[in-house]
């Protein structure tokens, strides 16, 4: 998993889940707080780095997902 995220921010890639997915549905498919509870890319950010179980959940669903552009 980690050559796909070379080079990639945690930032990148919660912006980039919020714009695909929207808050509501990130809390769907990954149940943390931080996307439920008054969602931000700046909290949801605090949370994964003291988090690495959520962190790594939140870049797995990245991998996995298949963006349009």
């Amino acid at each position: 998993m980690s050559n796909d995220l070379n080079g990639v921010t945690l930032e990148a890639i919660v912006t980039r889940l919020h714009k695909h997915y929207g808050w509501e549905q990130l809390a769907q498919r990954i149940d943390i707080n931080c996307f439920i509870s008054d969602p931000s890319v700046k909290s949801s950010l605090k949370f994964l780095r003291k988090t690495p179980w959520a962190r790594t959940k939140v870049e797995e669903l990245y991998v996995t997902t298949k963006f349009a552009d």
